[in-house]
């Protein structure tokens, strides 16, 4: 009885395991751009032209500044630019 009871659990496992990797596949494989111009200060995610690292910007909507935002959303953004000023 505990070799089928441990079929079941390793078959129900097995199935849940699937279906969570199918359901986040589409997520992780959506195209991503920068945007710039569009963050706050301190919260950009990446050097700029004026500073050496992410969360170092200096000012809300600087130029050179880039966060990460799926593809197509950057041009909808009040300015958002997906080229570096």
């Amino acid at each position: 009885m505990k070799k089928s009871s441990l079929a079941v659990t390793a078959a129900v496992t097995s199935l849940v395991a699937f279906g969570a990797s199918v359901m986040t596949t589409p997520a992780l494989a959506a195209e991503k751009e920068k945007c710039y111009g569009v963050s706050k200060a301190g919260k950009n995610d990446c050097a700029t032209k004026s500073s050496s690292c992410a969360g170092t910007s200096k000012e809300d909507n600087q130029k050179d500044a880039f966060v990460v935002v799926p593809k197509g959303l950057c041009e909808r953004l009040v300015g958002g630019s997906t080229q570096s000023s």
